[in-house]
Order: structure tokens, then C-alpha cells, then sequence
């Protein structure tokens, strides 16, 4: 996806100096059917690439645009995730079209989401209800039989390009996709957090994929049948969460909607966290928001704690998304989220903070009233009946 770069100084390879004179050509094409002609070269070569496990010129050759040519670095970026979430088979003279796509669910607990295999009892319903409400007529489907935690999802352009070949071999077959629960990397462990259920979609070349495709089909309604149809088969994975389930979408759009919907979404869990903890009503809760800096601009975060005291007991980290920076007015939209979770007291403080972190455990530091930042302690009533969570 999409991301914060920063200028790399090794020599450029063979590879990478060929994709950004291709992204560069395409960035500055002036018609459509010179577009056509740049966009097809660029997605043949980034499919040897991709094919061959070739991510460092891949990244490389984003590195140098991104400050040398951020319009031709979009354009890359979007082809190499284009590539790496779609294939094409060709099967006894038909040809098929492979999307890879997410579903994401926010949730949030005071014990831990879980991120786990899936019973085949679950795959099977949740693919009939994604078949009937969210894909197009024509779609052939398989599902990846583990809902993933975002430290789990495919590291890199190569490994997601993997993972959509094999899901759609599975989904040609008639089959889903076992995955190696063994080969997970361990889940880090926060109040709010995203799950993923990850599978590809397979439909004659030329077809609708999904539902909202379709004449008769839209956006609004396939979501509403997918909470609702979707659901009963997702509560038990999430026992002693507050959950909400998202549209699924074309697997990097899914991702990066579940980034952007998950910050406002933490603030309403942190919210409804302190009062289920501490029974500490929103107009008694004080939000003080302060920038963090590394190199650049790279998040707010915002303490919470009783706006009577000087002590902060719980943390919400919001990162910076795509093309956002210090003159995004990032600011007001947290304190949107803010309000509407029932805050009245939100305190901004004109700082640079550095992205500072607890020496012992690792966790974010939070700005206080001060101007300081401080580690989230909760009281130690409600520890008694929780573990710390950040």
C-alpha cells in the first residue's frame, strides 16, 4: 500500500531505474491511449518483478519517486498493488479474472480479539453469505481459512501477489484455502483493533465482481445484508467484543478504508473503555492532543484522563494516512470523534512532540495537561480487573 517514504541513497538497480521511467512516462502522459500504452508496460514489468520475488527494486524505484516525482510514485504505487491483488488464468480456452479482496472488522474488548484459524463450518457460511450479498452473480469464491490480525496480512507487494495466485487457483477448484496457523506472527495486543478476512474472487474476464456492480445492486444495501447475514457466523469468533463489520472491498481500497474508519472507531472504544472501567462518564473525561514527530509529521496522539485531575489513564495513538501531513486539518477531525463520543473538554497543545515510547514496555507516551508526556496508567481499581492495554 500506499505509504510514508523516505529517500534512499543505494545505487538504483537495472530494475528499479526501468519502473521509474515508466511511472515517470505514465505520470506525464497526455491521452488516454498513451496511458494504454505506459500502463502496459509498466504492469508487464512489474509482473517478472513480482513474480520473482523481486521487492527491493520495487521499493526502491517508490523510494526515489516519492520525493523526486511524487505524481509518478502514485502512479507506480497503484499499479504495483493493481498487479499484486489481481491475476489472470487462462482455462481451457476461457479466461478468468482474479481479484483478491478484504473484509475487515473493527472490534474492540478489554480481554483479546482474537486472530485465529477459522472453522470450516465458519468458512463455508460466511462465503455463502459474502456469494449472495456482496459478489457479483457470475463469482466464484474462496476464503482463507484464518481471520488475521493486521501484523498478519502479507508483508510485502511479492507475498500479497502469492496469496492471490493461491486463492484463486482455490476458488477455480472449487475450494477454500488452508492456511499454516503455525507460520502466523504474533498478534500485538491493543483495545481497538482491525480483523481481516482475506479471499479472491474469480469471474470470466470482462464480469462484474461485485454485487454493487450489478444494475440492480448498490453499495448501501450489500453492506446492510452482510452485517446482518454475515454476523451470526462472526459473533462467535469475537466473544466479549464490540464489533463492527466493513464492506468488503478490493483487498489494498479494503485495507486502507479499514486504516482511515479504525481511527475515529478507537476513539469511541477508548470512550466507552474508560466508562466500562472506571464509570467515568464522557462530559468528566479531558482529551489533551499533541503532534508527534520523527522526521517528519507522523501522528497525534491524545491522553485521556478526568478533566478535574492531572493524570492520564488511557492513550489513543492516530497516525498520519497517505498524503496527509501538518497541513492536513487532521486536528478537526479528531476532535469530531471526540465530541461525538461526548467529550466536552479537548485541549490541542502547540507542540512538536517526539515520538517517544516507554523504556520498559515499548508503549506510546501520551501528552498530559503539562505538556508533558507521560505514560497511561490506569488506577489500580480497575487493574485489578484488567491488564494494561495501550
Amino acid at each position: 500500500m500506499k505509504r510514508t517514504r523516505f529517500g534512499a541513497r543505494d545505487r538504483l538497480s537495472r530494475d528499479a531505474a526501468e519502473l521509474q521511467r515508466l511511472a515517470t512516462g505514465l505520470s506525464d502522459s497526455g491521452g488516454k491511449l498513451e496511458d494504454a500504452y505506459w500502463e502496459s508496460q509498466l504492469a508487464d514489468s512489474i509482473d517478472g518483478l513480482l513474480k520473482n520475488g523481486a521487492e527491493d527494486d520495487i521499493n526502491m524505484a517508490l523510494d526515489r519517486l516519492f520525493e523526486a516525482n511524487p505524481r509518478a510514485h502514485d502512479e507506480l504505487a497503484d499499479m504495483v498493488e493493481a498487479r499484486a491483488e489481481t491475476h489472470r488464468f487462462e482455462i481451457a480456452g476461457q479466461t478468468y479474472d482474479v481479484q483478491l479482496f478484504a473484509a475487515p472488522i473493527m472490534a474492540w474488548s478489554r480481554f483479546s480479539i482474537a486472530a485465529c484459524a477459522l472453522p470450516k463450518s465458519a468458512v463455508q457460511t460466511l462465503s455463502v453469505q459474502l456469494g449472495a450479498h456482496v459478489l457479483s452473480g457470475d463469482a466464484k469464491l474462496a476464503v482463507a481459512d484464518f481471520l488475521f490480525s493486521p501484523d498478519q496480512l502479507p508483508r510485502s507487494f511479492c507475498d500479497t501477489w502469492q496469496l492471490t495466485r493461491e486463492l484463486g487457483e482455490a476458488a477455480l477448484a472449487g475450494q477454500h484455502l488452508a492456511v499454516d496457523a503455525s507460520q502466523m506472527a504474533e498478534t500485538n495486543r491493543f483495545l481497538s483493533d482491525v480483523r481481516y478476512l482475506i479471499g479472491a474472487i474469480v469471474v470470466p474476464r470482462g464480469a462484474a465482481l461485485f454485487r454493487w456492480n450489478e444494475k440492480d445492486g448498490n453499495k448501501e444495501d450489500a453492506l446492510k445484508a452482510w452485517i446482518k447475514q454475515g454476523s451470526p457466523s462472526l459473533e462467535p469468533l469475537l466473544t466479549g467484543c464490540a464489533w463492527e463489520p466493513l464492506l468488503p472491498d478490493a483487498y489494498h481500497a479494503g485495507c486502507r478504508n479499514a486504516d482511515r474508519l479504525s481511527r475515529p472507531y478507537s476513539v469511541k472504544a477508548s470512550i466507552a473503555f474508560l466508562q466500562t472501567m472506571l464509570n467515568l462518564a464522557p462530559e468528566d473525561i479531558r482529551a489533551v492532543i499533541g503532534p508527534c514527530y520523527d522526521q517528519r509529521m507522523e501522528e497525534y496522539r491524545v491522553g485521556l484522563g478526568p478533566k478535574d485531575r492531572n493524570e492520564t489513564f488511557h492513550g489513543i495513538v492516530w497516525p498520519l494516512l497517505g498524503g496527509e501531513d501538518d497541513a492536513t486539518d487532521i486536528a478537526a477531525e479528531i476532535e469530531t470523534a471526540l465530541r461525538e463520543a461526548g467529550l466536552k473538554e479537548v485541549r490541542f497543545l502547540d507542540h512538536h512532540f517526539p515520538m517517544e515510547f516507554c523504556d520498559d514496555c515499548g508503549a506510546p507516551l501520551f501528552p498530559n495537561i503539562d505538556g508533558e508526556m507521560v505514560h497511561a496508567e490506569m488506577p489500580e481499581e480497575a487493574m485489578s480487573n484488567s491488564q494494561a492495554l495501550h
